[in-house]
């Protein structure tokens, strides 16, 4: 945007100027630049003292957006830096325009006003006298013009004080300067009309990512704010690999429409996840389907149970008659201690039942012996006390998600990656795909969906997958893990590093700018946030003994 000095120099030359501002005007993207820039070039060409542009509020108001007096050096608002603490002027008053303002009654009639002395005119000028008296200065000249778009809707109004001729003399504002500030105040609405649009559109854009991340967190009980978090923890790292001055990461800078596109594949990395069945996005046992069959297993357990007690009915009577009174004492010992096991078996069948981080060889093969140890009988067939389906499932390593519905679950990356793909991006999105479908691969190729080594990815895909996972480590939401401290999770993290599974140098930085604190301050759970002693990270190394 140009200095103030190069906009007199145009001035000289109002259609030059006119044809200037409007490629600047079409350019800039801050709706606030370009109302004070249209304020400076309407000054310019009408060679006015000062000026006031306001933009209009929802609530049908005018308020102050850059105010400029050269004579008592007064810049306020814009990017001065200075604010303007003047009240918002509203342009109707009881349905009836404002006429105890010109520039709302400029705004509610929609029609340009010039006046040649603020104290010779039918006008109410209270306010500018007012003014005059608490300053000393004495505002003479007023043209006041509405700007509004091609719909004839009102999204501002201009005004300038006091034109002054060569000799600095202040003299009426022309018909030429009123046509030719007209004319600035017409391309200026189209420029700012446009500029809005722009502004409304990524704002829909952004809140309908947000609203989509939303309806997953609902979707699932166990993994609510996990979509909102992510985002919120890619940019932490961004921002920090941004800041970083040394190292293989020095070069990397984002703008701030970089930033912007990074932020929106952050909240859409896990769309594809509205496409998976709710059974197995909410699996939050082993067992559980709509309901949690750890209840038909108990159901199965005291029927073994009934069978064990009327078989030993049987026997007893026997061993009775029979005068057997060893056999009977026998009978009992053996029938308390089969019962016994039993509901010892049903304990631990609840607790594998739960999932957890690791489930090891011996409980997963006690599962199976259980699930054989016994039949039971059902509607005349008999069966062994536990299906092959619930010794599958019981046996889950990890979790609570067997191999194929583990599988399924991946499968919302694939969902994400063609749901993203299938969008018209603009150019400055276009990688949102690309960044979001990312966040599950690994830095050695092992990674899903598309296998994909480091030099194949991104230095934002490669750092939204750390902010994936340290998010997973640190949830307290999962069903099947209690929360962890922080210690715990870069301590995981850096085995990770180690196994070539995340990018060893954002992983560094993650560390070396502590941004997992910054993190776990405003997401975390006080009882989380524990000392953490860097040394003890595998894999990590301070930068003062880096190569």
């Amino acid at each position: 945007m140009q200095s103030i000095k190069e906009l007199a120099e145009l001035a000289s030359n109002p259609l030059a100027h006119l044809v200037e501002i409007g490629i600047e005007l079409s350019a800039e993207k801050d709706t606030n630049k370009i109302l004070e820039h249209i304020l400076l070039s309407a000054k310019a060409i009408g060679n006015a003292d000062g000026g006031t542009i306001y933009s209009i509020t929802d609530d049908n108001e005018l308020k102050f957006e850059t105010l400029l007096n050269d004579t008592l050096g007064m810049a306020l608002g814009g990017t001065t830096g200075n604010p303007i603490n003047f009240p918002t002027i509203p342009i109707f008053i009881n349905d009836e325009p404002n006429s105890s303002a010109i520039v709302a009654l400029a705004a509610a009639t929609k029609a340009l006003v010039n006046i040649k002395d603020a104290y010779d005119t039918q006008y109410d000028m209270t306010g500018a006298r007012n003014m005059d008296a608490k300053t000393g200065y004495r505002t003479k000249s007023v043209l006041t013009i509405p700007m509004t778009n091609h719909e004839g809707e009102l999204n501002g109004v201009m005004q300038l004080i006091n034109a002054q001729d060569k000799d600095g003399n202040v003299i009426p504002f022309s018909e030429d300067i009123e046509a030719l500030i007209r004319s600035l105040a017409s391309l200026a609405a189209v420029a700012l009309t446009n500029r809005q649009l722009i502004d409304g559109m990524e704002n829909l854009f952004q809140s309908i990512t947000r609203l989509i991340a939303k309806a997953i967190d609902e979707k699932s009980p166990y993994t609510g704010g996990h979509c909102r978090r992510v985002p919120e923890l890619t940019l932490m790292i961004a921002d920090a690999v941004h800041a970083t001055t040394s190292g293989p990461l020095a070069d990397f800078n984002m703008s701030p429409e970089d930033r912007y596109e990074l932020s929106i594949a952050g909240w859409l990395h896990d769309c594809g996840k509205i496409a998976i069945p709710e059974a197995v996005m909410d699996k939050s046992t082993k067992l559980e389907m709509l309901f949690d069959r750890i209840e038909y297993v108990d159901v199965k357990i005291e029927l073994a149970k009934r069978d064990i007690e009327l078989a030993h009915q049987k026997r007893l009577v026997a061993a009775l008659k029979a005068g057997d009174m060893a056999l009977v004492a026998e009978l009992e010992k053996g029938c308390e201690q089969q019962l016994a096991q039993l509901d010892d078996d049903r304990e631990f069948l609840r607790k594998s039942n739960v999932g957890g981080e690791f489930m090891p060889p011996e409980m997963q093969q006690r599962v199976e012996d259980i699930g054989h140890s016994c039949t039971i009988e059902i509607a005349g067939n008999r069966t062994n006390l536990l299906s092959d389906g619930e010794i599958y499932n019981l046996k889950i390593a990890r979790g609570t998600l067997t191999d194929e519905e583990r599988a399924v679950i991946n499968h919302h990356m694939d969902i994400t990656i063609d749901m993203l793909e299938a969008l018209p991006f603009p150019k400055h999105l276009q990688r949102v795909p690309e960044y979001a479908g990312g966040h599950h691969e690994k830095m050695d190729g092992s990674g899903y969906p598309r296998g994909l080594t480091r030099e194949q990815m991104s230095v934002q895909a490669r750092l939204m997958a750390i902010a994936d996972i340290f998010e997973a480590l640190t949830a307290s939401d999962r069903p099947y893990k209690k929360a962890k401290p922080i210690s715990e999770c870069l301590r995981i993290m850096g085995f990770m590093k180690k196994d070539a599974h995340i990018d060893p140098d954002l992983f560094d930085v993650f560390i070396d700018k502590q941004v997992y604190m910054t993190f776990a301050n405003e997401f975390l759970d006080a009882s989380q946030i524990d000392e953490v002693d860097v040394s003890k990270i595998p894999g990590y190394v301070p930068p003062e003994q880096r190569g």
